[in-house]
């Protein structure tokens, strides 16, 4: 359930008492879609029918407001979905698209003519390697500034030059850095970055399952830089919104639960988004505004722990075991905190 008490933000309708009745029993991973469809703006529509206690957003008449990245509020979201080598990028991208009824921007990564020998060789042929990728996610990204459906792309460009740094040294990533510098500043930011962490273990046994020619034989002390390398980069970057989803215990083309669970994750995550985004184009908020914005925080990190808790009692693991344990904490930490909020809102 969630409640409001008080005056909304801006941006924001309350129904009386209600709740989202799309399907689903409450508490399972399809309610939990539910609901965060229910907080979505983009089919700007809210529920079927209600019943119980809600609120959900309703942007019609708004103006639209300019928002860092180059994005307009409103138009059609760009989703990109980032993560190691054989993380399930792609997979997840292709799934997600007729949820979202979205368009694909996949990375064209087997084009690269240098890329089974930069495996077999990495530091003969990391420079060649780099920059047709460079290149090459360059011109596909000159799409999104013309697309005009929701996209969905399996890659960032950002990410072109944390591989660089792991590959190049010396003049060859001098003349790499002025390259990527200038194209960079030509590249439209994703609204939101959906990161995929995984152990090695998980990333090594999933490369060995797909079993492309040139990743077999993959060295697990090179997986484990990029791993770190994309640890190291998510920790500090501020850019756009980044939502991390743990991926040990899911398994999103077997088990749909736990793709109605992502799914639900980055509309609610893509919702408030939104609503910060607003928020923010009209001034300063004010103190309760802000405790509303909290509050809805609350709720995802809530969101967030349910999912990861349900993933891991379908694993059924000693090491699934311990995830749900860490996943029940969590949950009764936020709805501690959520509790808290709504409390002092309501006086």
């Amino acid at each position: 359930m969630v409640s409001v008490i008080g005056e909304p933000p801006l941006g924001w309708r309350v129904q009386g008492d209600c709740t989202p009745e799309r399907g689903g029993e409450q508490g399972s991973a399809e309610s939990a879609r539910r609901w965060a469809e229910h907080l979505s703006p983009f089919d700007g529509a809210g529920p079927d029918r209600c019943s119980g206690n809600c609120i959900y957003l309703d942007f019609s008449g708004f103006p639209q407001y300019p928002v860092k990245g180059g994005r307009t509020v409103g138009r059609p979201f760009y989703l990109a979905i980032e993560g190691v080598i054989g993380v399930g990028k792609t997979t997840l991208a292709r799934l997600l698209q007729p949820r979202f009824q979205a368009d694909l921007l996949l990375e064209v990564f087997e084009e690269n003519p240098f890329l089974s020998d930069f495996y077999a060789d990495r530091e003969r042929y990391a420079f060649q390697t780099q920059i047709f990728f460079l290149l090459s996610r360059y011109r596909q990204q000159q799409r999104v500034r013309l697309n005009d459906r929701p996209l969905i792309a399996d890659y960032t460009f950002a990410k072109d030059r944390l591989f660089a740094h792991l590959n190049l040294k010396g003049d060859e990533l001098r003349m790499y850095e002025r390259v990527h510098q200038a194209l960079a500043e030509k590249i439209t930011l994703p609204d939101l970055i959906v990161y995929l962490r995984a152990s090695l273990e998980t990333l090594m046994a999933r490369i060995a399952m797909r079993d492309r020619p040139y990743e077999r034989g993959m060295d697990p002390a090179y997986i484990e830089s990029v791993r770190q390398a994309y640890e190291r980069h998510f920790a500090q970057y501020d850019e756009v919104p980044v939502l991390v989803i743990e991926t040990d215990e899911l398994d999103f083309v077997r088990r749909p639960q736990d793709l109605d669970y992502v799914e639900g994750l980055i509309r609610a995550t893509l919702s408030a988004a939104e609503v910060r985004a607003r928020i923010e184009a009209a001034g300063e908020p004010s103190a309760e505004t802000q405790q509303r914005w909290e509050a809805i925080e609350e709720f995802l990190t809530l969101t967030k722990a349910v999912g990861a808790l349900g993933a891991a009692l379908s694993a059924n693991s000693q090491e699934a075991t311990e995830t749900a344990l860490r996943a029940l904490d969590t949950s009764a930490e936020s709805l501690h905190r959520l509790r808290q909020l709504l409390e002092v809102q309501g006086g």
